[in-house]
């Protein structure tokens, strides 16, 4: 091989192709029973949108951003999805229809990492953004989608964690009670923790080093640190989600990894995706708008990588649901049958029939052995007898039994046996 995909990238292949559509069809049905509506932003936006929404400690600016200049622009691929979505947001004034925006997307994300199992340097993100709805309920709500998404993907056993980050009122305090307790320890964290320290302590806690880890363990809590509005934000997201059912554990460590949350964060974590555990991240960013120009407007949103939701189902060894057979094969014996057989399939194929052939000029029954292979639930069988007759053989290949049709009437019977 002379070209391989580069590192930290795969291939879809057709075999694979199913699971992904059944992931991403699931979501937009999720989405569109809960009012979400599909966005599709470019994939690769100004530098600054980033730069300025992600935080200039977060490991996405200081490590991950794939940045290429253009004249005397600067570009970057999309390494988040929701950045983006505000932009489009406030470009095109979608707050004027209404108070609140709900939207969902489904895109590549690009971030240079160090590749591992479920982690690639471009993999793939469904996602969805909540703008406009300041009440706790927005919160519930968008943690249940995530719920509701993983169990129609046949997904059982994840965690969910949570905490509530504060706002910018009553972080201050926080962050200041993190740095006076990180002060003595800086020697034994990690450069990146050193450097976070200045920046955002905060992120010194989101830290995978496990030796890091095990410093910041008995770190301030930052629940013990909200203000009384946060406080009173976070104690309703609970009251909303035990009503829901939807069981949580309680994770003051838990900050995600971009600088623009406020108050709820949260996390879907799995064991069956190994160290890289979170399948669904997300929580509340209410100042985000209004830094990227617009008017102050509360957001909350997720993300979820399809990639580490299709281990998750490998791991389980959750089956696709069972799809009917659909497919006709069209077999044909002699060269006048053949000739007569590609009209036939063109008339299945333009009535919505999914129709193959032979092109191989093989025997019969090596045909009838294709048509097994590639799944089809019908043959056609023509030959010098049909044409002779102006009919069609049809075999059921699952029953075995077959019958024969009239010429002008097997596409509307085909239409009949296959519609779904």
């Amino acid at each position: 091989m002379r070209y391989q995909a580069p590192r930290g990238t795969h291939d879809v292949l057709p075999s694979e192709v199913p699971n992904w559509r059944f992931v991403e069809e699931t979501f937009r049905e999720l989405c569109a029973r809960y009012g979400y509506q599909e966005i599709r932003t470019p994939v690769f936006e100004v530098t600054e949108l980033f730069a300025r929404t992600s935080g200039e400690s977060s490991d996405i600016v200081t490590k991950q951003m794939y940045t290429f200049r253009v004249g005397d622009e600067s570009l970057t691929l999309r390494p988040e999805g929701t950045a983006p979505t505000i932009r489009a947001y406030l470009e095109h004034a979608l707050h004027a229809q209404g108070p609140v925006c709900k939207l969902f997307y489904i895109c590549p994300i690009f971030r240079h990492e160090a590749p591992q199992a479920g982690r690639y340097r471009q993999h793939h993100q469904v996602g969805i953004e909540c703008l406009g709805a300041a009440d706790a309920a927005a919160d519930a709500e968008v943690i249940a989608l995530g719920h509701d998404y993983l169990r129609a993907l046949g997904i059982t056993g994840e965690v969910l964690h949570l905490n509530s980050v504060g706002c910018p009122q009553c972080r201050p305090t926080y962050r200041q009670a993190l740095r006076d307790f990180l002060q003595p320890l800086l020697p034994r964290l990690c450069d990146d923790c050193q450097r976070r320290y200045a920046v955002n302590p905060l992120r010194v806690l989101d830290c995978k080093s496990t030796t890091c880890k095990a410093l910041v363990a008995d770190a301030p809590r930052g629940l013990d640190y909200l203000c009384a509005e946060c406080a009173a934000h976070f104690a309703q997201v609970r009251r909303w989600l035990d009503t829901l059912g939807i069981g949580y554990e309680l994770d003051p460590r838990l900050v995600r990894g971009l600088d623009y949350y406020t108050r709820t964060a949260f996390e879907f974590m799995h064991d069956g995706l190994g160290a890289q555990s979170t399948v669904i991240g997300g929580g509340r960013y209410d100042g985000l708008i209004e830094q990227c120009g617009g008017k102050p407007t509360p957001g909350v949103g997720f993300g979820s990588g399809i990639e580490r939701a299709l281990l998750i189902r490998a791991a389980l060894q959750a089956a696709l649901p069972a799809a009917p057979a659909r497919k006709v094969f069209v077999a044909t014996q002699g060269d006048a049958a053949r000739a007569a057989s590609i009209p036939l399939l063109y008339e299945l194929r333009r009535a919505k029939v999914p129709a193959e052939t032979d092109y191989l000029g093989r025997s019969l029954k090596a045909q009838m052995r294709e048509a097994h292979r590639q799944g089809a639930r019908f043959a056609l069988i023509l030959g010098d007898d049909e044409l002779a007759h102006n009919v069609v053989t049809l075999r059921d290949l699952q029953t075995h039994e077959q019958r024969v049709v009239p010429r002008e009437q097997v596409v509307s019977e085909l239409q009949r046996l296959t519609a779904v």
